[in-house]
């Protein structure tokens, strides 16, 4: 069983809870009651960016580009991930001085690997948009 003092700390987050249903219960129900009712076929579509979604086939070939770019994307985003526990082992004084020449060089490393393969994308002409 719970103690007093636990229960008292999850009183605020309970508390917000709460206040998250009914605003949304709130808007939802506004929306239904107060909104326009002109249904039509044209608005039962599915919107899809402009594009009329009724194609007569699912299956489209996509450019090996498109798979490219969004490898690389994927790539550079998470460089930026693990460059998050290296910046908050220095803010915050985990390591101490010769650790942290290490963890420098390492990062330092990291950087420049992902900067040379950037380096070489960028020299085949693998960010252009043609």
């Amino acid at each position: 069983m719970l103690a007093a003092s636990t229960l008292v700390g999850y009183a605020g987050l309970a508390v917000m809870g709460i206040i998250c249903l009914v605003i949304g219960s709130v808007a939802l129900l506004l929306s239904k009651i107060l909104g326009p009712k002109q249904p039509g076929r044209l608005k039962d579509v599915a919107y899809e960016c402009g594009m009329d979604p009724l194609q007569p086939s699912a299956r489209e070939r996509y450019s090996v580009h498109f798979y490219l770019v969004a490898i690389l994307f994927i790539l550079f985003d998470l460089e930026t991930v693990f460059l998050f526990p290296w910046a908050a082992t220095l803010r915050y004084g985990v390591a101490d001085g010769s650790v942290r020449v290490l963890l420098l060089a390492e990062v330092l490393l990291f950087v420049g690997v992902l900067g040379a393969g950037l380096f070489y994308v960028w020299k085949r002409r693998g960010l252009e948009w043609d």
